[in-house]
């Protein structure tokens, strides 16, 4: 029987990750990569973000395949501080059909609406208003509704704040467990980059120079302008993990730079498989992969990657 009574109907899933053959089914779904090595498996019940769909009388998941929107408030598959407000949340007065990315951080859960509906009207506000404590920020197309504390979240012993919609590993275990690679992997390196790093995951561990559009290093767009070959040479090892589109134009300069070390770590094997082959033509080897299971009953999969010269 599976564990969550919304398997099969909820299209959160695609595999009953409580089954014993769980790990088999997910395996499928992974394309054969040289070098790879034994996968890193998550668990469930530790999702601290997830977006969920709200309308009129409405609050889960849609179905699978379907614009439906099936009632949940309570997920086997993410953190049990998520599922105590979600009640709540469904209790609200919706208006519209609204996406609503709940995320728990070190020191309450922050709510990010985003919605058609350009405004909520009175009687929304206060009812967020009367929302349990836990929740600390509630955004409505990026307003604030309710602000109590900026929200923070950690990275081993360094506390960062936390920006509205800022992306995050889905769980602190497969969070820490790629930081541990990643750090392993640059020892030796004189100069790191940190690329589309975010709010420091791996920046502040690897002591990385970071660059992204909205995070703790430089301030710059790498889809639009990607680090050119004479700022790239100043660094012997450099690590991206950018979003599911991938690092083309990024991965073709640091093909012709002196980058001796590229650390990969991507959530769409299919763009990483296409960087990774400009980066095989550029005289880089590839060294090792590791797949990370960290999108639990999905069918999506994390690759941790070392390329060298």
């Amino acid at each position: 029987m599976a564990k969550c009574p919304f398997f099969g109907v909820c299209g959160g899933c695609a595999y009953d990750f409580d089954t014993p053959a769980y790990r088999e089914n997910k395996m499928r779904d992974l394309p054969t990569i040289q070098n790879m090595v034994t996968p890193i498996w998550g668990g469930a019940g530790q999702r601290r973000r997830a977006d969920f769909v709200a309308a009129p009388g409405k609050f889960g998941f849609y179905k699978a395949a379907s614009r439906d929107i099936v009632n949940i408030t309570n997920c086997p598959n993410v953190l049990p501080e998520i599922n105590a407000i979600l009640p709540n949340l469904a209790g609200l007065p919706w208006t519209g059909v609204a996406s609503v990315l709940v995320t728990k951080c070190e020191n309450g859960i922050v709510v990010n609406v985003t919605v058609d509906i350009p405004y909520f009207d009175a009687e929304f506000r206060a009812a967020v208003q009367k929302l349990p404590q836990e929740i600390i920020r509630f955004t409505w197309n990026g307003g604030v509704v309710r602000d109590y504390e900026k929200p923070i979240v950690a990275f081993d012993d360094v506390r960062v704040p936390f920006p509205d919609g800022a992306f995050l590993q889905p769980t602190l275990d497969t969070e820490k467990k790629l930081r541990d690679m990643v750090v392993a992997a640059v020892a030796g390196s004189r100069r790191v980059a940190d690329l589309f790093c975010g709010i420091g995951n791996f920046t502040f561990a690897t002591h990385a120079t970071g660059f992204d559009i909205n995070g703790v290093g430089t301030s710059r767009d790498l889809f639009k302008k990607p680090l050119v070959v004479v700022v790239l040479n100043r660094f012997d090892t450099v690590i991206m993990d950018p979003p599911r589109a991938g690092a083309f134009a990024q991965t073709k300069l640091i093909a012709k730079s002196k980058v001796q070390r590229v650390i990969y770590i991507s959530c769409n094997p299919d763009t990483w498989a296409r960087d990774r082959d400009v980066l095989l033509r550029g005289g880089f080897k590839l060294k090792t992969v590791t797949p990370v299971d960290q999108f639990v009953g999905t069918t999506h999969w994390e690759v941790f990657s070392v390329f060298e010269r």
